[in-house]
């Protein structure tokens, strides 16, 4: 993690079945500069994912709950399960200098950008739609309703790809970890995050021009 600067906070969205997690685990593992906020849901586990490390699973009685209270950044339905970002959690990382990373959907991260207008949000985008559909079939945990319920999901959300900064295309999986990555430490060097040390360069100017 590089000293003396504030993390930022990164969106990541996509289609199901693009690679959205892999490539998140690419950057948590090659990196030491992020965090991962890990998201509350009502659906049910996966084979193989942990609760509290993939998610956190609770019952929907438990996240309306969590509504309530104002505990979540940001909430949203989809496939008819609720899912959530823990406040707490995003603000301490972000304060500590990590770049916090959300893995979550299109609607979740329109509320972010609203919320936190500084969140660079990058969109994960398969090579095409026949891809996307072969992923989906191959990985196996879904129905062929599941399947076209999520393509049909797909359709609607490509009209929303525009209010991203970025696409990252995942072709190969090496290269768009490496190239999130790179998006990532260029959006650090914007001028608006960049604002004390540009004061101090212009104050310093300023005193040299004056001796």
């Amino acid at each position: 993690m590089k000293e003396n600067r504030e993390g930022i906070l990164v969106v990541i969205s996509g289609f199901a079945g693009t690679g959205k997690g892999t490539l998140v685990k690419g950057l948590l593992s090659e990196y030491d500069d992020y965090a991962l906020s890990v998201s509350m849901t009502t659906r049910k586990p996966r084979p193989g994912e942990e609760d509290g490390v993939s998610y956190f699973f609770v019952s929907r009685e438990e996240f309306e709950k969590t509504i309530a209270q104002d505990g979540l950044v940001e909430y949203a339905s989809y496939c008819d399960n609720y899912y959530g970002t823990p406040k707490a959690y995003v603000e301490e990382q972000l304060k500590a200098g990590k770049d916090v990373i959300l893995e979550i959907e299109i609607q979740g991260a329109l509320k972010i950008r609203r919320i936190y207008p500084s969140a660079l949000l990058l969109f994960v985008m398969p090579p095409g739609a026949e891809e996307l559909r072969n992923r989906l079939v191959g990985r196996g945990t879904e129905t062929p309703e599941v399947i076209k319920q999520r393509m049909d999901r797909a359709a609607k959300e490509a009209e929303g790809i525009e209010e991203y900064d970025y696409i990252v295309v995942n072709d190969q999986i090496g290269a768009c970890i490496r190239k999130t990555h790179e998006i990532i430490e260029a959006a650090h060097a914007k001028p608006f995050r960049n604002e004390k040390f540009i004061q101090t360069v212009r104050e310093d100017l300023r005193r040299m021009s004056e001796e």
